[in-house]
């Protein structure tokens, strides 16, 4: 099983990843093992369930205009329709690695609250 601050370091280096969430990621990276550990993870947990994106979400964004815009029409097409695969599979989340990994780090809250 990987450690919460493998799994947070993936989340943060992932390219899709905000600036928000990085920065709430290496804030809790820096505070391990000091007094703001606790609330450095409160804050990356906030942070992080507020950036996963639901496979509906990211699906209507590839197909939207601005989606086209922001990633051009052939890569649109191929990202909905492997969001479209995803979602047929049963996925519910966003598939891109900062999502994965911070769907992930959210189901193991509980070790770094």
């Amino acid at each position: 099983m990987k450690e919460i601050k493998q799994i947070v370091q993936e989340m943060i280096s992932a390219h899709s990843c905000y600036q928000g969430l990085k920065d709430a990621g290496q804030a809790y990276l820096d505070s391990i093992g000091t007094d703001m550990e606790k609330q450095a993870a409160k804050k990356l947990i906030e942070v992080t369930e507020d950036s996963v994106q639901s496979i509906d979400e990211v699906l209507e964004f590839f197909q939207s205009e601005r989606g086209k815009q922001v990633f051009g029409e052939e890569t649109a097409a191929n990202l909905t329709k492997q969001a479209k695969e995803v979602k047929a599979k049963g996925g519910k989340y966003c598939f891109c690695p900062s999502c994965t990994a911070g769907v992930e780090l959210l189901k193991r809250k509980a070790e770094i609250l």
